[in-house]
């Protein structure tokens, strides 16, 4: 029977969910739950044809794919990103076949979870309260009425902006690259220019891919655009933004606050810079794991993977030569 490794499953939220259980009676799956690395990697991976890799958390090069020597089908959830090294994939002959279906509700959630956190002192009123202090913290900030400015509006920040609008009476105000006026009324917005969107917002919020088009594009330059006042959320990719000119900012309170749930370095070292900063709120790059993620995801793969198995060819691939 063919042999399936499902790779960095943290929450192992696979082994039991419904579509894999079925993919089962046509393939051996192993869920592994901790990260799979040399030299255990090696005698893994040997015989195993098909992995399915959630999301970035494995790094995908020629070390790797010299490690898996029979595999043949490589099901990426999302989209590739910079963890997959498509050339190398392509020299092992490895096909990689994208799994869409992460659904982008949990990475909405989570943008307005900071928001209320950033805006509330929620973290700083918990930790005050488990410590016995019943402490005076810094007046919260309402969001109705406030400004909220979108760096890009795909399925996330689409969906962010409706809400933004809709459910909390916030002034809107967009930008991405292919931004128009029609586009962003559907979701109760208001299209602006990137500077715009920085200096007259009171709460920025990134929600962009990355690539080679995005990699720094909000750069320092961006970043001290923004009002004293105003707070900023990257729940996207750490490397479209100026780390270390927010770094910098923060420290010098030249902006109120940040919440991050990416970093350009992860897991953060000890130590880093951000830990020290009590006008920041950071969660561990939680935004899409969630259950219905999860969820979509199985289903997703499992599905690839039928047809790779029917037919010989996997739907969706990222490296046709």
């Amino acid at each position: 029977m063919i042999r399936v490794a499902v790779l960095d499953d943290w929450h192992n939220a696979f082994d039991a969910d419904p579509a894999i259980v079925k993919l089962r009676e046509r393939a051996a799956v192993e869920v592994y739950t901790e990260p799979l690395l040399p030299p255990q990697r090696k005698p893994a991976l040997e015989s195993v044809e098909i992995v399915i890799a959630l999301r970035e958390r494995t790094r995908f090069d020629a070390a790797f794919f010299a490690d898996a020597p029979s595999l043949k089908l490589l099901v990426q959830t999302g989209r590739p990103g910079p963890h997959l090294d498509l050339d190398a994939a392509t020299k092992a002959g490895v096909v990689v076949s994208n799994a869409p279906g992460g659904s982008p509700a949990s990475t909405v959630e989570l943008t307005f979870g900071l928001m209320f956190a950033l805006l509330r002192h929620i973290p700083r009123g918990d930790s005050a309260v488990r410590a016995g202090q019943w402490v005076v913290l810094p007046v919260g900030q309402s969001v109705e009425g406030k400004t909220l400015g979108l760096i890009g509006m795909g399925r996330i920040g689409s969906k962010v902006a409706a809400i933004a609008s809709g459910a909390f009476g916030m002034n809107v105000l967009v930008w991405s690259l292919n931004m128009t006026p029609d586009r962003a009324s559907q979701v109760g917005a208001q299209a602006a220019s990137f500077e715009e969107v920085m200096s007259q917002s009171d709460v920025v919020s990134v929600h962009l891919t990355f690539n080679d088009s995005t990699r720094n594009l909000v750069d320092a330059s961006k970043l001290n655009l923004m009002k004293p006042s105003a707070f900023f959320i990257n729940t996207s990719r750490a490397r479209v933004t100026d780390e270390a000119e927010l770094v910098r900012m923060l420290q010098a309170r030249r902006i109120a606050g940040a919440a991050l749930d990416v970093f350009e370095q992860e897991p953060l070292p000890a130590g880093h810079p951000l830990t020290a900063l009590d006008n920041v709120v950071m969660t561990p790059h939680v935004g899409w794991p969630a259950d219905s993620a999860y969820k979509a995801f199985a289903t997703s793969c499992s599905r690839n993977i039928s047809e790779y198995l029917d037919s010989g060819t996997a739907p969706n691939i990222a490296n046709p030569q």
